[in-house]
């Protein structure tokens, strides 16, 4: 923990630092998120590869899952030799090149536009590989062990990424409306610049002298050996708590995640988006999840605490999650049937929706969890790659999305 800097609505002003350092850098991702498939399919003509379905989504679950594999080892990496803040700030500057090479206009690029697609992919899955598990482990350090605050700051952390990402689709989508898909990769890569700068000015500050040192380091000068220790019963316990929880969440985002894939071209392709003389733009539903998670919230924490003893347990909140994904998954039935197997047919954007706003739910009763379990089931040794772990299992789901087709509607 920091020394004393001061407080901020209860909490150490680091926490807020850390809230929009997160909010941008996932402004970025989620941007990018929005539009890559869309990219992928949209014509040559019109800016974009002129993919087919089947090989976009296959090249997105692909993207996506190493996307959150490599937090394992950005934390190994944090754990034994840069520390939280290098990783952060190294991922940083890897995702903001990323997405100014993504949008590199085509007469730049010429005939080498596929491969600098690719090493534009190449720099995002490295840079969020170093940023995505240390950021995270940096809020509970902010907080001595015991401290009940630390429950408190990862929810408000949260409502930092579902904040960058409401702006992302809406911000990217309109500049993807406007000027065309190489202006929402300039505008991904513009707000990781804003989140870095923020670091810069800031973190020696506000954090002092957290997530500088190497905390395998750190542990082994603890040691009388000087070396690290070998895991303990109590911490191979807590990491099979990770594995355990690990299951029931590839199952849940194996469907969530459809949002930024599948259900992404659905909206484009098959959704009726007029509202009056205006066309909503397709990156716009991408933002009704975090739309949802800010307002719905709060709500859902204080049902929880009116609940006292009551409160589900963390297994029963996980069932809930799987439930409210059935759920969400039965308006996009529904869409299929209004269709009635005519691919012609517009279907109302109520039905994306309902199934987003039920995601939501679901997602509302799974994912604060994350963060919270990530940080209260290892010690400071494995904490970055414990969180890492955790991110890991989360999108070990992706992978089943290759496989899916528009006609399993």
């Amino acid at each position: 923990m920091s020394k004393d800097q001061g407080t901020l609505l209860g909490h150490p002003k680091g926490l807020f630092l850390l809230f929009g350092t997160e909010l941008w850098e996932r402004f970025c991702f989620y941007g990018m998120r929005a539009i890559l498939v869309l990219y992928l399919t949209e014509k040559t003509m019109n800016g974009g590869f002129g993919w087919t379905t089947k090989d976009a989504l296959s090249l997105y679950a692909t993207y996506t899952g190493l996307v959150y594999l490599t937090p394992l080892i950005g934390g190994w990496i944090a754990d034994n030799f840069l520390g939280q803040r290098r990783c952060v700030m190294i991922g940083g500057v890897a995702m903001a090149a990323a997405q100014f090479v993504l949008a590199l206009p085509n007469s730049v690029v010429g005939d080498s536009a596929l491969h600098v697609f690719y090493a534009g992919l190449t720099l995002m899955i490295i840079g969020n590989g170093l940023f995505k598990a240390n950021i995270s482990t940096m809020v509970g350090d902010l907080y001595e062990e015991g401290d009940n605050r630390r429950d408190g700051a990862f929810t408000i952390f949260y409502m930092g990424i579902n904040l960058g990402s409401l702006l992302a689709g809406i911000i990217a989508g309109t500049a993807v409306s406007i000027w065309g898909y190489k202006a929402g990769f300039a505008t991904a890569g513009i707000g990781i610049c804003i989140g870095l700068t923020l670091q810069m000015l800031f973190a020696r500050r506000l954090l002092g002298r957290i997530g500088i040192e190497p905390a395998a380091k750190r542990d082994a000068a603890k040691n009388k050996s000087g070396k690290k220790e070998p895991l303990t019963k109590v911490e191979r316990d807590r990491l099979k708590v990770i594995m355990i929880m690990g299951l029931f969440v590839v199952v849940f985002w194996a469907g969530f995640e459809q949002a930024g894939g599948l259900m992404n071209i659905y909206t484009q392709q098959y959704t009726d988006r007029v509202i009056g003389s205006f066309t909503v733009p397709t990156e716009w539903f991408q933002s009704l999840n975090p739309f949802f998670i800010i307002t719905l919230a709060p709500v859902i924490a204080s049902l929880w605490v009116k609940m006292g003893p009551k409160e589900p347990s963390s297994p029963i909140k996980f069932a809930l999650a799987l439930f409210f994904l059935a759920i969400g998954f039965l308006f996009m039935v529904g869409a299929a049937m209004e269709q009635g197997g005519d691919l012609s047919v517009k279907t109302s954007m109520l039905w994306l929706v309902g199934a987003y706003f039920f995601h939501t739910l679901g997602e509302l009763c799974l994912s604060p969890n994350r963060f919270i379990y990530g940080d209260q089931t290892c010690t400071a040794t494995f904490m970055f790659i414990t969180n890492g772990c955790v991110v890991l299992v989360q999108r070990i789901s992706k992978l089943p999305s290759r496989y899916h087709r528009l006609s399993h509607w």
